[in-house]
This record gives structure tokens, C-alpha cells and sequence, in this order.
């Protein structure tokens, strides 16, 4: 007996110095490259008791300037100044500590890819299409259940489970996207989200490294942004500076309190944009709505808090420059600490200049949106460097105009009078505009499952100023409304081996499915074309009878669209639009391809919306 518990004894000596001894769990960003614009690299090095250990390294232009610890002895934060003349190599960083072994990490600086297909920006020449990736298509069903994850659910039939959608899926799926016109592909965020419930959807990060293996890999995500840039696709990341997901490492061992905001009891964000920009409003409301939590599962990240401004610039450059990303799409803009965004895009545009960023705002008006985007032009007295939003403003208004009924300040005339305050913003062609995304109700639902609604919207859509966006299955005439049921985020049929059919072909659509899916490629297509379209002018005219008419024109082309918002067929005397018509004789209908020889008068369908190219 007194032999089992000298043995018990030392095991647990044995144990409790292994507790005590330095550990080397992580260090990111993993690598780096040389002659970055800014030479400053801060690198996390997290694992137990690595603050006990001296940092050691050696390479020609490397400095190692300073150690700097924290509250938690389980992180160092490493600053070092890469000097431009650096070649790309690898080095040791060594870590020791007194009667330990040496740790060592190789580090990595790599040679920047100046490939020209790289980080093109998107822009006004094309077309978003939004994809979930977990239910867009499953390409790789080993990937269904990951073991050692939280998430084990797999069922189809319940809109909180994972579905099995990735990022193979996707790629499988890049021939159809590019028949259809489209030109650049926003997926929600396929970062790990390694959550108990609900981790799907990509929006409670557990590793902002790391992309979910439930989707893939990295190695797999760079490849994809390499596959779309070969087919002439661009790619939009979806980043969430905001808030991190609860079960996250870096929830599990905080470098520090203040890496998030703390709370004597837990605070929801108010979910109100106004309090920052309102000039009554209390500071207590400003300071819920910037600190406020989003959800309990999903803590309010400090971006006050150096060391996480460092930790999120340095990671969303890693990636760009990693897998060669055109845009980023910026979740939650307003909950935001504002001098921190603004410090972020400044970094991020100095690295990449042609870099394309816009931010979510689910407002409700032109004002609130101007607010946050970029250029100082509401009297804020700050710039935020944002160079677009999420048109939420102009998305309410163009249904305002499908289902409103024409008054002085109703139907197409509110569709009119958003547009007239577009002088307030820097240049709101660096908007996103949209019809319908993943947190809203679907569009052909909204309008009451209407086509003539339906074409009418999407025309507007597709010849409107900024960057349109058509959410996956608009096409199809995916539907229902934003609900607790979250239908909204349905499957794309045809994406999963056991579909009875498949609305990626022809074949297996409808022929009411193939009609929405013609209309919406015949006019992406055009656009693609069209640099009227992409980047000409906008003209609009005061809405008469319910009849709303705006032109796109450049040097090249003249386009002229004519909204007839009414239930009943309406003659128009073009003679009040001579400023834009003058010289032009003849149009042809860009859908149906019709030839009009005699354009002083023109006839419109019900419910319709009619674009003209003019002709001498």
C-alpha cells in the first residue's frame, strides 16, 4: 500500500510539473511576407506559461523590438520590424526558459504573389451573387461531421442544422454562376465555427485563422479564389470585426478582460444605428449599442483594446494576401468602434489599393447610410473611410415601388426621391444594391409571387447605379418570408445527390423557373457588357402617372428604362426627355430584341419595367 502511494504521489509530481512547463500551442498570423507596406508584424503566441520564456530569433532584417506580456501568462505578444530589403526565408523563434527545453517555432516570410488577377476589387462593372455555402451545394460529403467538433447535427429538414453545403459544392457549381452573368461571389463567412448550436450560418468565429472544416480547408478556399479568378469571377469576403463566437480558444483562455467588452450583467446591443449619430441621444445608449453584446453566444469584441486592433487588421491582410481576395463585405458596420474601422480600412487600402470594401448597414434611411460611409458628408466631422454600404434604403424604396400605390411620396415617387439624395454620399456607385439577402424576407414573396413584379424589380436592379447583388435562388424563384423558421436560407435543390431535382439544369427546372432564370441571364449578360450599364450616368425624371423614367448614358451608349408601376398599359410622349433623346431616332427592347422605329411615343405593359437602347 505505502508503494501505491509513493508511485500515485509521484505521478502527481510528475503531472503538476508538466502543468508548470512552458507549452507552444499557437502563433499567428502562422506566416508573413516580406516588403509589406507597413514593416510592423505584432505576432500572438499563445500555450501555457509561454510568458515564463525568454524570445530569441535571428534573420537578416528582422528585428525583434519588443516582448511584451500581459494579464494572462499563457501569451506573449511579439512585435517585430521587418525591414524592406528582408528576402523570404524562414528563421526559428526560440523560446526558452531557465532548466527547460527550448521551444522553437520556424516562421515563414514569403514573397508576395503580384499575380494580375489578384485582389482586383469589385466594383460597379459587376454582379454579386450571395451564397451560404452550407446550403448552396454539398460537394464533398465527408466533410458532413467533423469528429472532435461541437456541432454534430446533420438534418435538412431543420433550418438550425447544418446541411452539409461547402466549399466543393461551390466550386462544382462556378460554370453555372458564370452562364448566368454573374461576375463576383459574397459568401457568408466560412470561417470555424466550431459553436454547440446553430454553426452554420459562419457568423460566431471560434478561429478567424482557420476555415471550417466543415466547408473545407484553406488550402481548398485558396484554390477556389484561384478557380473563380481563372473563369473571370471575382470574390468577396464576408469579415465580422464585431463580435466572436463564445466557445472560441480565445474565449476559453482571454489574453485579457478587455479583449472584449465586460459587464457588471450581461448587456444586449440595443440593435440601433442612431444613438452614434444622433446629437439627444444618451451616452448610455451610444455605449450599448458599440459595447452591447450581440447575442450571449457571441461576446462584443474591444476594439479600443490595441492588441485586437493589431490581431484583426493583421489577420483580414493575411487573408487577402493569402488566397488573393477582391472585396470584403463588413458585417454589423454600425456596432463598430468608429476610429477603429476607420484606422482598419486606412491599413488595409495602404496594403491593397484596389481592394473593394462595403459595409452592412440594415438602416431604413439615405441619411443613416451616409452617416457611416466614407467622405465626411453629413456633417460628422469624421471620415470613415468606408467606401460603400449595404443599400438598404434603396432596397426599401424599389419595393415601395413595386407594391406601393403612386402618390406624391408613395409608389415609383419614393423609388425617385432616394435616389435625389444620393449627394450624400462620396459616390454611392460603391454601393451594394439589392433585392433581398440571407436576413430578410425573399423578393418573389415580398411581391406576392408576381412575375410581372418580379422582372420589373429585377430590371431595376440590373440598370440602377452601384453594385448589384441577386441572393442565390432569386433566379429560381427561391421564396419565403424572414421568420423564426429562418426559410429564408432554404437549399438550393439540386445541390445534394438526393434531390429529386436539379435547378442548376435546364432540364430540371420548371418552365415558369427557366422564364425567371432566361430574364435574369439575358440582362446580366447585357450588363456585362454594357459599360453604359456598369459605369455610365444616371439621369431621372419627376414620376408622372405612376410612370418613372431614368436613363444610363456614357459616350457610347444611351439606355432609357421606363418603370410603368401601374395594373394597366400606358402611352408616354417622349418629347419631356429631349435632353437625353435628342439625335436618337429608333430603340431596341434589350430583353426581346424588338426594333422601334418611331420613339416619340411609346406604349409600356402593366406592371412592367422597359429598357431601350437608342439608336441614331
Amino acid at each position: 500500500m505505502k508503494r501505491f502511494f509513493t508511485v500515485l504521489f509521484g505521478l502527481f509530481i510528475l503531472n503538476f510539473s508538466f502543468a508548470q512547463m512552458p507549452a507552444l500551442e499557437r502563433v499567428v498570423p502562422m506566416f508573413w511576407w516580406t516588403n509589406m507596406v507597413n514593416p510592423h508584424l505584432q505576432l500572438l503566441v499563445h500555450g501555457n506559461k509561454i510568458a515564463d520564456c525568454k524570445v530569441q530569433l535571428k534573420y537578416k532584417g528582422v528585428t525583434l523590438q519588443k516582448v511584451n506580456k500581459v494579464e494572462n501568462p499563457n501569451y506573449l505578444f511579439l512585435d517585430l520590424w521587418i525591414d524592406k530589403n528582408t528576402k523570404p526565408g524562414s528563421f526559428d523563434i526560440v523560446f526558452s526558459a531557465k532548466g527547460k527545453k527550448d521551444l522553437h517555432y520556424t516562421y515563414q516570410l514569403k514573397q508576395q504573389d503580384k499575380s494580375p488577377n489578384r485582389i482586383q476589387g469589385v466594383t460597379d462593372k459587376d454582379l454579386i451573387y450571395l451564397i451560404m455555402p452550407d446550403r448552396f451545394s454539398n460537394g464533398d460529403t465527408t466533410n458532413d461531421r467533423v469528429a472532435g467538433m461541437k456541432d454534430q447535427t446533420l438534418n435538412r429538414d431543420s433550418m438550425y442544422y447544418r446541411h452539409g453545403g461547402d466549399l466543393q459544392g461551390i466550386i462544382n457549381h462556378l460554370s453555372y454562376l458564370k452562364d448566368l452573368g454573374v461576375t463576383a461571389i459574397w459568401c457568408t463567412p466560412m470561417i470555424e465555427n466550431d459553436m454547440t448550436h446553430a454553426s452554420y450560418h459562419g457568423y460566431a468565429a471560434t478561429d478567424l485563422y482557420k476555415i471550417d472544416p466543415r466547408f473545407g480547408t484553406n488550402k481548398l478556399y485558396k484554390t477556389y479564389v484561384e478557380k473563380c479568378h481563372a473563369m473571370g469571377l471575382k470574390v468577396i469576403k464576408d469579415v465580422v470585426h464585431n463580435h466572436i463566437g463564445s466557445e472560441g480558444w480565445i474565449m476559453k483562455d482571454l489574453p485579457m478582460k478587455s479583449w472584449i467588452h465586460q459587464w457588471p450583467n450581461y448587456t444586449n446591443t440595443n440593435y440601433r444605428d442612431q444613438p452614434l449619430m444622433d446629437i439627444h441621444a444618451s451616452a448610455s445608449d451610444r455605449k450599448s449599442q458599440l459595447d452591447g453584446w450581440f447575442v450571449p453566444s457571441m461576446p462584443d469584441v474591444n476594439q479600443n483594446n490595441p492588441y485586437v486592433q493589431n490581431y484583426y487588421i493583421q489577420n483580414h491582410i493575411w487573408w487577402i494576401e493569402y488566397a488573393g481576395i477582391d472585396g470584403l463585405r463588413l458585417d454589423t458596420y454600425p456596432y463598430n468602434d468608429p476610429a477603429f474601422m476607420a484606422k482598419w480600412a486606412i491599413a488595409l487600402k495602404a496594403q491593397f489599393p484596389h481592394l473593394s470594401i462595403f459595409g452592412e448597414t440594415f438602416v431604413q434611411t439615405v441619411a443613416e447610410q451616409a452617416f457611416y460611409a466614407g467622405g465626411n458628408r453629413v456633417n460628422r466631422g469624421f471620415d470613415t473611410h468606408l467606401p460603400g454600404v449595404t443599400d438598404y434604403a434603396l432596397k426599401s424604396a424599389i419595393y415601395e415601388a413595386l407594391n406601393g400605390k403612386f402618390s406624391w411620396d408613395g409608389g415609383v415617387s419614393r423609388l425617385y426621391e432616394t435616389l435625389s439624395q444620393d449627394f450624400l454620399y462620396k459616390d454611392p456607385t460603391c454601393n451594394s444594391i439589392f433585392l433581398d439577402d440571407h436576413d430578410v424576407s425573399r423578393f418573389y414573396s415580398v411581391i406576392g409571387e408576381n412575375f410581372d413584379k418580379y422582372k420589373e424589380g429585377i430590371g431595376i436592379l440590373l440598370t440602377m447605379r452601384g453594385i448589384p447583388e441577386i441572393y442565390y435562388g432569386t433566379e429560381i424563384f427561391m421564396k419565403n418570408f424572414d421568420a423564426p423558421d429562418g426559410l429564408v436560407r432554404e437549399d438550393f435543390k439540386g445541390g445534394w445527390a438526393e434531390d429529386s431535382a436539379n435547378k442548376f439544369t435546364a432540364q430540371g427546372r420548371t418552365a415558369k423557373e427557366n422564364d425567371a432564370f432566361n430574364y435574369v441571364k439575358t440582362l446580366a449578360n447585357f450588363r456585362k457588357n454594357s459599360t453604359t450599364l456598369q459605369t455610365g450616368k444616371l439621369m431621372q425624371y419627376v414620376p408622372e402617372d405612376g410612370v418613372y423614367v431614368y436613363f444610363r448614358y456614357d459616350d457610347k451608349q444611351t439606355i432609357m428604362i421606363i418603370v410603368n408601376s401601374n395594373d394597366t398599359l400606358k402611352k408616354l410622349n417622349t418629347r419631356r426627355f429631349s435632353e437625353r433623346m435628342n439625335g436618337f431616332t429608333g430603340a431596341e427592347n434589350v430583353v426581346t430584341k424588338e426594333k422601334i422605329s418611331n420613339i416619340a411615343s411609346l406604349a409600356f405593359a402593366a406592371q412592367s419595367t422597359t429598357i431601350l437602347k437608342l439608336n441614331k
